[in-house]
């Protein structure tokens, strides 16, 4: 990996050391440049001529996208970002009054939140798998509360985003499949930070974000639609003439394939900058950037172990997320006095992740996101600067 060559195309390497890449990441030029073509193009032909001149490309983003997770391309929809992603999957769930929903307690908030709206709404139940000591969801407890109460649907997110775990997402899978349960993956932190397979994870779905670890920009998202889901014609609840014909005055007939879940609006340019940030990754290498970001995560850590700080991350499995206290400061003072010094990095607070933080009492937490351009001289002022801190 050359890590030079990598930082000459990312321009804000050269104004910040940036470490909130579980945030929002600096895009390479590829992407920049992708993105600026389209609105330039746009701005002098016309949008609906230029999204014709470039149909071509605009269709490479499910190739791209396919190739990413391992799927075919009838399998994705673009979407505006994660979260929108998970809705819409959310929304097709063929729900009853009294069904159930299993989840985790790390799981991200908005999707704690969708839960709680849908139990509100149709009487659901939720259940939530306890978590292991060592961290994690206890995958034999879920075990036992699919097999005690057959949910309409598990969903669990893969990397949350205010602890540094992974999930075994793949381990559910197996559990879902031979129990014929839907299952939704959150992917917003993991696409693009490590190898996300979903044949391996057995998902119906798994949504993902573009402005996170792939690189992209931010307003872009897509969604992973299984054969399965496709085939029963499961379709979100307000579906657009994008996913939809109109054949009679009273009918109408969803597309089969995944796109079944997209608007017909689009940002194009955002499209295009997509499959180039996508194309970059693939470029580089899953498996190069999860090595690279083991070997920067691991200066991190042990650059705060020795300045007696805690870090609340636990787990077998540990992701490119660092959460670590600041005992007796405040979090916008440790926030902007690192912005101060150039830094970039974010916080959590404890409604962002209720349960996991009380469980760890504490109010706030200092996330550091490192990803493969950053630098271990970087990452010495990063701790500098936490010291005077």
């Amino acid at each position: 990996m050359d890590i030079d060559l990598l930082r000459q195309q990312t321009p804000g390497c050269a104004q910040k050391i940036h470490f909130n890449n579980a945030g929002a990441s600096l895009m390479p030029k590829p992407v920049i440049d992708a993105i600026v073509s389209h609105i330039n193009l746009e701005a002098t032909l016309g949008g609906y001529e230029a999204a014709d001149l470039k149909a071509k490309e605009v269709a490479g983003f499910y190739d791209s996208a396919a190739q990413l997770i391992n799927c075919k391309a009838t399998n994705i929809a673009f979407t505006s970002s994660a979260t929108n992603a998970f809705a819409r999957a959310l929304s097709c769930i063929p729900f009853k009054e009294g069904d159930s929903i299993l989840l985790a307690n790390e799981d991200y908030i908005s999707n704690q939140i969708a839960f709680l709206s849908l139990q509100k709404r149709f009487n659901l139940k939720i259940l939530r798998a306890t978590s292991l000591a060592e961290g994690g969801v206890d995958v034999d407890d879920m075990k036992r509360l699919m097999d005690a109460h057959h949910p309409r649907l598990v969903s669990l997110t893969h990397v949350p985003s205010n602890t540094g775990l992974i999930q075994p997402v793949e381990a559910v899978g197996e559990l879902c499949a031979e129990r014929d349960i839907y299952y939704l993956v959150d992917g917003c932190q993991s696409v693009g930070q490590i190898l996300v397979d979903v044949k391996k994870i057995k998902c119906d779905f798994l949504s993902a974000t573009m402005r996170k670890f792939l690189r992209g920009p931010r307003g872009a998202g897509f969604l992973y639609v299984s054969d399965k889901i496709i085939t029963q014609k499961l379709e979100p609840l307000f579906i657009d003439m994008r996913g939809a014909d109109w054949i009679t005055a009273d009918e109408y007939a969803p597309r089969m394939d995944a796109r079944r879940f997209e608007d017909w609006e689009f940002p194009y340019a955002l499209v295009l900058g997509s499959k180039a940030a996508i194309d970059y990754a693939l470029a580089i290498g899953l498996d190069q950037i999860t090595e690279r970001n083991k070997f920067l995560c691991y200066l991190v850590r042990q650059g705060l172990k020795s300045l007696n700080l805690r870090l609340l991350d636990i787990g077998a499995k540990q992701s490119s997320i660092i959460t670590v206290e600041i005992p007796n400061r405040k979090a916008p003072d440790v926030l902007n006095t690192l912005r101060k010094e150039n830094i970039n990095t974010s916080v959590g607070y404890r409604n962002f992740a209720l349960i996991d933080f009380e469980a760890k009492q504490v109010n706030w937490a200092l996330r550091i996101s490192p990803h493969y351009f950053n630098t271990p001289e970087e990452i010495d002022k990063l701790i500098d600067v936490v010291k005077k801190i």
